[in-house]
């Protein structure tokens, strides 16, 4: 069992001046890091792990006993998560390993360009304007704006961020 400490972000409300009451907010996160350290031995399946710098999913584990005074090892089969390329690392499971800390996000398409651009609204207003159609696997950006239609379907796309990389991974019609 792996627990995450998630640092809150701040936000600090300063008046500007005492005639108007227009207010400046800044906000500050702490810094938080791509990664975090984890004991090998505590990664399970299906969790996250870097192996070779790359983000990956972990699809199985086993466990080797080795000498007398040997450490059991970690022997992981992994899917790097924005290449679908696979992946194996051999860690002694008492030794640390880094964890990059993946989030997922629900945004709606508004528009696709010529040269796969897409800008996406999220449910409270935000929009980004800085993800293509994804390349990987193969044909699913072709699908993603066939079931666009040109904007004739509402669709809906997960967006995966990991370790300063941003990709559409999966999509779904919406029914209005």
């Amino acid at each position: 069992e792996v627990s995450l400490f998630i640092p809150e972000i701040s936000t600090e409300i300063s008046e500007m001046s005492d005639d108007d009451h227009d207010y400046e907010i800044d906000s500050s996160d702490s810094g938080a890091s791509l990664t975090i350290p984890c004991d090998a031995g505590a990664i399970k399946k299906g969790g996250y792990m870097m192996i070779r710098d790359k983000p990956c999913k972990v699809l199985s584990i086993s466990v080797s006993k080795t000498g007398k005074h040997g450490h059991a090892k970690c022997n992981f089969d992994a899917v790097d998560i924005f290449t679908g390329k696979k992946l194996q690392d051999m860690v002694p499971s008492s030794h640390g390993t880094m964890v990059p800390i993946v989030n997922k996000t629900e945004w709606e398409i508004l528009d696709i360009d010529e040269d796969n651009a897409v800008t996406l609204m999220d449910e409270g207003g935000e929009q980004k304007a800085d993800l293509n159609l994804p390349t990987i696997p193969d044909g699913l950006g072709a699908e993603i704006r066939a079931a666009w239609n040109e904007g004739e379907n509402t669709i809906s796309v997960t967006v995966q961020a990991a370790v300063g990389i941003e990709q559409i991974i999966s999509y779904k019609t919406v029914n209005d």
